[in-house]
């Protein structure tokens, strides 16, 4: 009788979950944190310190894990946001959701060209300035003017480094660009008058990347453009346009594309308010457009004048489109799903076109907090 009742109670003192048997002589807190989903734990330790993240790794394995992961994980850019008075900037972290604020009266009277790297490239319209300026150090540096209408301009690298160059593709003709070149240090910007075969339409709305030594430019009507700076030689690739359904071509169509490189490949994003987005791959060796059904894990942070892409996120940013817009009073970043074949928020019309496009920008986010206000 005794010997079934100590069995009895050994019993009704364990529980099972999953296959692992827990003692409810365990402490509590040692059991809570088996419950955790992982996304959710991975949220939690990603707003921790160094210091308290490598402390509540030795929590257990899978703690080890998540905070291994998050402690090495990429960060998001930020948002950046070009006020139309005054000298107060605002910065948007998609991650967090939190705004920040910089006071950067060296702006004053700029237009935002293109942002790499933790840098501005900025235009002075009534001066013909071009210059460099890191928001965080203030730094800036300056290169010779030119006269920027409808055209856009990229930097191959940090204006820090030996490699950068600055790069902009004026029309001319359909068949003839004009190419400039300048970097840091330079007395003045080198210009070129180049003919291809194709034509190949120059404006505002084209965009432009860096990757493999070499600009691309895609034009307004989707053809290809690739300048080699170190042969001077401007080409217009025989890469048909990315395929669109058909209802893609209604009002600012041509403002709703966006292009980002990532480890040597090239992205393009096709979005219109009346369908999803479609995202294509160019494929450099078959020379044609790949539409993709999946980021295979990355983040695509879209922007009129530079696009980015991230790998290595935390689990709920993966596979999705970030875009420059901010709701709900700062609350979220519009975004469209890739897994979920929607966007967030839910039932709202995104015509981009609408926007500014030199409203703002997607930049690295900064090291440091305490230089905000």
């Amino acid at each position: 009788m005794v010997g079934r009742r100590r069995k009895k109670l050994k019993s009704l003192a364990e529980t099972v979950t999953g296959d692992r048997t827990l003692s409810r002589t365990e402490p509590q807190g040692k059991q809570a944190h088996f419950d955790i989903p992982t996304e959710l734990l991975e949220l939690i330790l990603f707003r921790l310190t160094l210091r308290d993240n490598i402390r509540v790794s030795a929590v257990c394995k899978r703690w080890l894990d998540v905070a291994t992961s998050v402690r090495v994980a990429n960060k998001s850019p930020w948002l950046m946001f070009f006020p139309k008075f005054g000298n107060l900037y605002e910065l948007y972290d998609p991650s967090q959701r939190k705004t920040h604020w910089l006071e950067l009266p060296e702006l004053q009277g700029c237009r935002i060209c293109y942002a790499k790297d933790g840098w501005l490239l900025l235009y002075k319209p009534r001066t013909l300035s071009v210059f460099f300026f890191c928001p965080y150090t203030r730094e800036l540096i300056d290169l010779p003017s030119l006269e920027l209408t409808y055209q856009i301009v990229a930097f191959s690298a940090a204006p820090t480094s030996d490699s950068c160059i600055t790069f902009t593709v004026k029309h001319i003709s359909p068949t003839v660009v004009a190419v400039s070149t300048c970097h840091p240090g330079a007395s003045a910007w080198n210009t070129n008058n180049y003919q291809s075969r194709l034509p190949f339409v120059s404006s505002i709305w084209n965009k432009l990347v860096f990757c493999n030594g070499l600009f691309y430019c895609l034009s307004l009507t989707g053809w290809l453009g690739v300048y080699d700076h170190d042969k001077s030689l401007w080409t217009v690739q025989s890469v048909p346009p990315p395929k669109c359904p058909e209802n893609f071509f209604v009002k600012n169509w041509w403002k709703g594309k966006f292009m980002a490189e990532h480890n040597g490949e090239i992205f393009v994003v096709y979005t219109c308010s009346a369908v999803n987005p479609v995202i294509y791959k160019l494929d450099q060796t078959n020379k044609l457009w790949v539409e993709l059904e999946s980021l295979d894990g990355m983040t695509v942070f879209a922007n009129f004048l530079s696009s980015h892409v991230r790998t290595d996120l935390l689990g709920s940013m993966r596979n999705n489109v970030f875009f420059s817009k901010v709701r709900f009073y700062g609350k979220r970043c519009v975004s469209y799903s890739v897994d979920n074949g929607r966007y967030y928020p839910r039932k709202q019309c995104y015509d981009w076109g609408d926007q500014d496009p030199f409203g703002s920008v997607w930049v690295e986010p900064p090291e440091d907090l305490s230089i905000f206000l």
